[in-house]
């Protein structure tokens, strides 16, 4: 089969990826069966084979297939997979999980050189109030980063900054109302169930397996909006397979239905590529994104995001238009500097070849 191929746009073994990645996911290459040779696919394609091992690498990354000995690469990701009425679920866990092992601290230099000059050139700008979904600039800086590397494309207002993820838990809460019920991974983060706790709404929680959200608990759930971690749930760190995370979306394409997307601590992938998102994934403008810069910079920030589903952007403001922002107008102004500097993104790459020379 004939991939084609543009030398001008992005990395050629990205478009190689995606091609073969949407050809499984449509059945073309159907459920245990073997993937072209490196070889053919190289020649059929007019791309090194090098290019091939790459894409095919990033296919096995995020559970698309699989290389094994003496057959090649095999596809494991079949559309069919969950909501399978007697299927016995192993609650066995991957227990890599990062937080055993500290994240190296972003350079003090780096950021202290930042905010000199994000004082410098910006003054008495920083004393202002800022903006009350966050400042443009940030916003702006944070929309382009996010096409770059999550394959998310979003426009401007769709952003919303806030102190952290609790801030932004609980402002999705009142968005929706009390009338919905929420279903959260178990285990989870503590202070996700002790936030839908808090603000007295209900929720079901949904146990875990070795792949993800079990899919029986999740085709029997009554939620009707779905919290989850999809890369390195915590405490477990298991991450969903290709299969699961499109369960998630087909899941939620159904009864008006929504996904919470809490991508913590994502960046840090030993994949050559961030494990692709439900944000980007779902077609059905249905999926709440959310990250924060605890992780990646500093706890001690307090600052995160969510990007909010076209059609929740109007609601959204109308609702929750006249709060005032929760993060310093100074320290989103050095956000922004450091995500267009590149300074950001360099930091992630270190830390990830690091990582990697440890496993």
């Amino acid at each position: 089969m004939k991939y084609i191929i543009d030398t001008k746009k992005r990395p050629i073994y990205l478009q190689l990826y995606s091609q073969i990645r949407d050809d499984i996911v449509n059945g073309v290459y159907a459920y245990n069966s073997k993937l072209p040779s490196k070889r053919n696919l190289a020649e059929e394609s007019g791309v090194s084979t090098i290019t091939v091992e790459h894409a095919y690498a990033l296919l096995c990354d995020e559970g698309y297939a699989e290389g094994r000995a003496r057959s090649g690469y095999i596809v494991t990701f079949r559309k069919s997979d969950g909501f399978a009425a007697s299927a016995k679920s192993e609650h066995t866990y991957h227990h890599a999980y990062h937080t055993d092992h500290p994240t190296p601290d972003f350079p003090l230099s780096v950021l202290s050189k930042t905010m000199r000059k994000v004082l410098t050139e910006h003054g008495d700008l920083l004393l202002e109030r800022s903006p009350n979904l966050g400042c443009s600039e940030l916003r702006e800086a944070i929309k382009r980063y996010l096409a770059r590397n999550r394959g998310i494309w979003v426009d401007t207002e769709q952003i919303v900054v806030g102190s952290g993820s609790e801030y932004l838990y609980g402002l999705i809460v009142g968005l929706f109302g009390r009338s919905h019920v929420f279903a959260i991974e178990s285990p989870s983060y503590k202070k996700i169930e002790q936030v839908y706790k808090a603000a007295e709404v209900g929720y079901e929680l949904l146990p875990l397996t070795q792949t993800g959200i079990d899919s029986k608990a999740l085709s029997e759930t009554h939620a009707d909006v779905l919290h989850t971690t999809p890369y390195r749930s915590y405490p477990t760190g298991v991450t969903a397979t290709a299969s699961k995370r499109h369960e998630y979306v087909r899941w939620a394409s159904e009864k008006e239905r929504y996904i919470i997307e809490d991508d913590f601590e994502s960046e840090f992938s030993v994949s050559t590529k961030p494990t692709e998102t439900l944000f980007a994934l779902s077609d059905n403008d249905n999926v709440i994104y959310l990250n924060t810069f605890s992780k990646t910079i500093s706890p001690s920030l307090r600052v995160g995001y969510m990007v909010l589903p076209k059609h929740l952007v109007k609601p959204y403001s109308e609702k929750f238009g006249f709060y005032s922002c929760t993060v310093s107008t100074f320290m989103q102004y050095v956000l922004a500097e450091l995500l267009d500097r590149g300074d950001f993104e360099r930091h992630i790459n270190r830390v990830r070849r690091k990582i990697r020379r440890e496993l």
